[in-house]
Protein backbone atom coordinates (compact mmCIF):
# COMPACT_ATOMS: atom_id res chain seq x y z
CA UNK A 1 0.00 0.00 0.00
CA UNK A 2 1.15 3.54 -0.15
CA UNK A 3 -0.04 7.10 0.72
CA UNK A 4 0.41 8.63 -2.64
CA UNK A 5 3.14 11.13 -1.18
CA UNK A 6 6.33 10.93 -4.01
CA UNK A 7 9.81 10.65 -2.49
CA UNK A 8 11.48 11.66 -5.02
CA UNK A 9 11.35 11.84 -9.10
CA UNK A 10 13.23 8.71 -11.07
CA UNK A 11 14.58 8.99 -14.68
CA UNK A 12 14.42 6.39 -17.38
CA UNK A 13 17.87 5.31 -17.94
CA UNK A 14 17.63 2.12 -20.27
CA UNK A 15 15.01 -0.49 -21.16
CA UNK A 16 14.61 -3.94 -22.88
CA UNK A 17 11.86 -5.34 -24.89
CA UNK A 18 11.32 -8.84 -24.11
CA UNK A 19 8.58 -11.70 -25.55
CA UNK A 20 6.88 -11.38 -22.08
CA UNK A 21 6.44 -7.47 -21.49
CA UNK A 22 9.28 -4.26 -20.70
CA UNK A 23 11.92 -4.75 -18.42
CA UNK A 24 12.70 -0.56 -17.30
CA UNK A 25 15.83 0.42 -15.55
CA UNK A 26 15.28 3.58 -13.47
CA UNK A 27 17.64 5.76 -11.78
CA UNK A 28 17.20 7.18 -8.06
CA UNK A 29 18.40 8.27 -4.99
CA UNK A 30 16.53 7.76 -1.80
CA UNK A 31 13.97 5.52 -3.32
CA UNK A 32 17.03 3.41 -4.27
CA UNK A 33 18.59 3.03 -0.73
CA UNK A 34 17.97 -0.10 1.07
CA UNK A 35 16.14 -1.59 -1.36
CA UNK A 36 15.14 -5.56 -1.00
CA UNK A 37 14.64 -8.24 -3.99
CA UNK A 38 11.05 -8.55 -4.80
CA UNK A 39 10.30 -5.27 -2.52
CA UNK A 40 7.48 -2.81 -4.35
CA UNK A 41 7.90 0.59 -5.71
CA UNK A 42 4.94 2.79 -6.90
CA UNK A 43 6.32 4.14 -10.69
CA UNK A 44 4.30 7.07 -11.53
CA UNK A 45 1.13 5.48 -9.77
CA UNK A 46 1.82 1.73 -10.74
CA UNK A 47 2.76 -0.37 -8.31
CA UNK A 48 5.56 -2.28 -9.71
CA UNK A 49 8.55 -5.16 -7.97
CA UNK A 50 12.35 -4.84 -7.69
CA UNK A 51 14.51 -7.28 -9.46
CA UNK A 52 17.74 -5.49 -9.17
CA UNK A 53 19.06 -2.75 -7.93
CA UNK A 54 22.69 -0.81 -7.54
CA UNK A 55 22.43 1.28 -4.08
CA UNK A 56 21.74 4.62 -4.57
CA UNK A 57 22.13 4.56 -8.45
CA UNK A 58 19.20 2.74 -9.97
CA UNK A 59 16.67 -0.07 -9.88
CA UNK A 60 14.77 -2.54 -12.19
CA UNK A 61 11.80 -3.66 -13.01
CA UNK A 62 9.52 -5.89 -15.45
CA UNK A 63 6.29 -4.76 -16.59
CA UNK A 64 4.33 -7.66 -17.67
CA UNK A 65 1.69 -7.33 -20.90
CA UNK A 66 -1.34 -6.07 -18.52
CA UNK A 67 1.09 -3.56 -16.93
CA UNK A 68 1.87 -2.61 -20.67
CA UNK A 69 -1.65 -2.57 -21.92
CA UNK A 70 -2.94 -0.33 -18.79
CA UNK A 71 -0.05 2.32 -18.48
CA UNK A 72 1.33 4.33 -20.57
CA UNK A 73 5.25 3.37 -19.22
CA UNK A 74 5.61 1.43 -22.04
CA UNK A 75 6.14 4.70 -24.23
CA UNK A 76 8.30 6.50 -21.78
CA UNK A 77 12.00 6.88 -23.31
CA UNK A 78 15.49 7.22 -21.66
CA UNK A 79 15.62 10.70 -20.03
CA UNK A 80 11.84 11.00 -18.94
CA UNK A 81 10.98 11.54 -15.51
CA UNK A 82 8.74 9.11 -13.60
CA UNK A 83 7.32 9.44 -9.92
CA UNK A 84 8.52 7.23 -6.91
CA UNK A 85 7.69 6.21 -3.47
CA UNK A 86 8.18 3.11 -1.56
CA UNK A 87 5.34 1.17 -0.10
CA UNK A 88 4.24 2.31 3.32
CA UNK A 89 5.99 0.83 6.69
CA UNK A 90 3.47 -0.14 9.02
CA UNK A 91 4.62 2.33 11.67
CA UNK A 92 4.72 4.82 8.56
CA UNK A 93 2.71 8.24 8.82
CA UNK A 94 0.13 8.72 6.93
CA UNK A 95 -0.36 11.53 4.72
CA UNK A 96 -2.19 10.76 2.03
CA UNK A 97 -4.68 8.68 1.21
CA UNK A 98 -4.65 4.71 0.46
CA UNK A 99 -3.34 4.01 -2.74
CA UNK A 100 -3.24 0.44 -4.20
CA UNK A 101 -0.21 0.99 -6.83
CA UNK A 102 -3.60 -0.22 -9.35
CA UNK A 103 -3.94 1.76 -12.19
CA UNK A 104 -7.42 1.92 -13.18
CA UNK A 105 -7.07 3.81 -16.38
CA UNK A 106 -5.01 6.45 -18.25
CA UNK A 107 -6.94 10.00 -17.93
CA UNK A 108 -5.17 12.54 -20.23
CA UNK A 109 -4.04 16.24 -18.85
CA UNK A 110 -6.67 18.94 -20.91
CA UNK A 111 -5.70 22.29 -19.21
CA UNK A 112 -2.80 23.47 -17.00
CA UNK A 113 -3.44 26.79 -15.65
CA UNK A 114 -1.06 29.14 -13.34
CA UNK A 115 -2.82 31.08 -10.41
CA UNK A 116 -0.43 33.12 -8.35
CA UNK A 117 1.77 30.58 -6.73
CA UNK A 118 -0.64 27.62 -7.15
CA UNK A 119 -1.04 25.73 -10.27
CA UNK A 120 -4.48 24.33 -11.86
CA UNK A 121 -4.19 20.62 -13.90
CA UNK A 122 -7.78 19.97 -15.39
CA UNK A 123 -7.96 16.23 -16.77
CA UNK A 124 -10.62 14.21 -19.17
CA UNK A 125 -11.38 11.19 -17.58
CA UNK A 126 -12.35 7.80 -19.58
CA UNK A 127 -15.64 7.28 -19.91
CA UNK A 128 -17.90 5.69 -16.65
CA UNK A 129 -14.68 7.45 -14.19
CA UNK A 130 -16.47 10.23 -13.21
CA UNK A 131 -18.79 8.39 -10.93
CA UNK A 132 -16.02 7.51 -8.72
CA UNK A 133 -15.01 11.31 -8.44
CA UNK A 134 -16.51 13.31 -6.01
CA UNK A 135 -15.31 17.30 -5.25
CA UNK A 136 -12.99 17.26 -2.31
CA UNK A 137 -12.54 13.68 -2.57
CA UNK A 138 -9.09 11.81 -3.29
CA UNK A 139 -7.78 10.96 -6.39
CA UNK A 140 -4.70 9.49 -7.70
CA UNK A 141 -2.80 10.84 -10.23
CA UNK A 142 0.71 9.39 -11.35
CA UNK A 143 1.21 8.11 -7.87
CA UNK A 144 0.33 11.68 -6.47
CA UNK A 145 -2.31 12.37 -3.92
CA UNK A 146 -4.48 15.15 -4.76
CA UNK A 147 -7.24 16.45 -3.78
CA UNK A 148 -10.62 17.19 -6.46
CA UNK A 149 -11.06 21.09 -6.60
CA UNK A 150 -13.82 20.47 -8.97
CA UNK A 151 -15.74 17.88 -10.85
CA UNK A 152 -17.70 18.37 -14.57
CA UNK A 153 -19.57 15.15 -14.43
CA UNK A 154 -21.08 16.24 -17.59
CA UNK A 155 -17.74 16.69 -19.76
CA UNK A 156 -16.10 14.40 -17.97
CA UNK A 157 -13.06 16.40 -16.08
CA UNK A 158 -11.66 16.77 -13.25
CA UNK A 159 -9.46 19.87 -11.60
CA UNK A 160 -6.90 19.69 -9.19
CA UNK A 161 -5.15 22.47 -7.59
CA UNK A 162 -1.00 21.94 -6.85
CA UNK A 163 0.55 23.75 -4.71
CA UNK A 164 4.22 24.85 -5.49
CA UNK A 165 5.89 21.86 -3.26
CA UNK A 166 4.06 19.00 -5.25
CA UNK A 167 4.50 20.63 -8.62
CA UNK A 168 8.32 21.39 -8.11
CA UNK A 169 9.00 17.43 -6.56
CA UNK A 170 7.14 15.56 -8.74
CA UNK A 171 7.00 14.86 -12.53
CA UNK A 172 3.56 17.36 -12.96
CA UNK A 173 5.85 20.01 -13.54
CA UNK A 174 6.83 18.25 -17.21
CA UNK A 175 2.65 17.84 -17.89
CA UNK A 176 1.03 19.73 -20.51
CA UNK A 177 -2.04 19.77 -22.95
CA UNK A 178 -2.48 16.09 -24.40
CA UNK A 179 -0.05 14.36 -22.10
CA UNK A 180 -1.44 10.89 -20.75
CA UNK A 181 -1.71 10.59 -16.75
CA UNK A 182 -2.30 7.08 -14.82
CA UNK A 183 -5.56 7.58 -12.65
CA UNK A 184 -6.48 5.35 -9.49
CA UNK A 185 -10.01 6.17 -8.04
CA UNK A 186 -10.59 6.12 -4.67
CA UNK A 187 -10.68 2.64 -3.42
CA UNK A 188 -13.59 3.40 -1.07
CA UNK A 189 -15.73 4.23 -3.82
CA UNK A 190 -15.28 1.15 -5.53
CA UNK A 191 -16.08 -1.06 -2.57
CA UNK A 192 -19.22 1.03 -1.76
CA UNK A 193 -20.24 0.35 -5.56
CA UNK A 194 -19.99 -3.28 -4.97
CA UNK A 195 -21.76 -3.46 -1.79
CA UNK A 196 -24.90 -1.58 -3.39
CA UNK A 197 -24.77 -3.74 -6.37
CA UNK A 198 -24.31 -6.98 -4.45
CA UNK A 199 -27.24 -5.60 -2.09
CA UNK A 200 -29.63 -5.21 -4.77
CA UNK A 201 -28.94 -8.08 -7.09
Amino acid sequence: MFTGIVEETGEIVARERTDDGLRLRIGADEVATGLEHGQSISVSGACLTVERFAEREWFEVFLATETVERTYLSDLAEGETVNLERAMPADGRFDGHVVQGHVDAVATVSDVESVEEDWFFEFDLPEGYDRYVVEKGSITLDGISLTVADLDAENGRVTVAVIPTTYELTALSEKAPGDPIHLEVDVLAKYVERLLEARFE
